[in-house]
């Protein structure tokens, strides 16, 4: 069976075919496994977690779910490499088109994390989706804590 976060990551991956890419099904269980209860998933995409568009081998699956973004690698022979970010930690969102690809920079609190080698036409889409989900999610967060 496959996992929803795969299934959202191929239909990515089939829309946008030119975005360089990886082991999906590996990468895409390392979230499944970080996946809390009653978290829904909203979107996934997939990218090269580095800034160097000649580094084609670090690819990660990104997901966002209705509380967090979260970064998953399974590595090549044992183990894996996972990020969550979560709505506090989320500081801002940097787009940058090159000729043949486009990179997203998310900044957060503790660290700077580029995501590269995706597909042009994808950047608009990656953007929207990632920049209203942390609108709502900081608006709600900012309504909690002034309480």
């Amino acid at each position: 069976m496959q996992s929803e976060i795969y299934k959202k990551v191929r239909e990515f991956k089939n829309h946008y075919p030119f975005t360089v890419a990886w082991r999906l099904k590996q990468h895409s269980k390392v979230i499944d496994l970080h996946l809390n209860p009653g978290e829904k998933v909203n979107y996934a995409f997939a990218a090269q977690k580095n800034a160097n568009p000649f580094d084609i081998i670090s690819t990660y699956v990104v997901v966002l779910t209705n509380k967090r973004i979260l970064l998953g690698q399974k590595r090549l022979l044992f183990g894996y490499f996972f990020t969550a970010i979560t709505p506090d930690m989320f500081n801002d969102l940097e787009v940058h088109m090159g000729l043949l690809w486009g990179k997203i920079y998310i900044d957060t609190i503790k660290e700077y994390i580029p995501l590269s080698n995706i597909q042009r036409e994808a950047l608009p889409e990656i953007e929207t989706c990632i920049t209203e989900y942390m609108m709502n999610e900081k608006r709600k967060y900012v309504k909690i804590k002034g309480e």
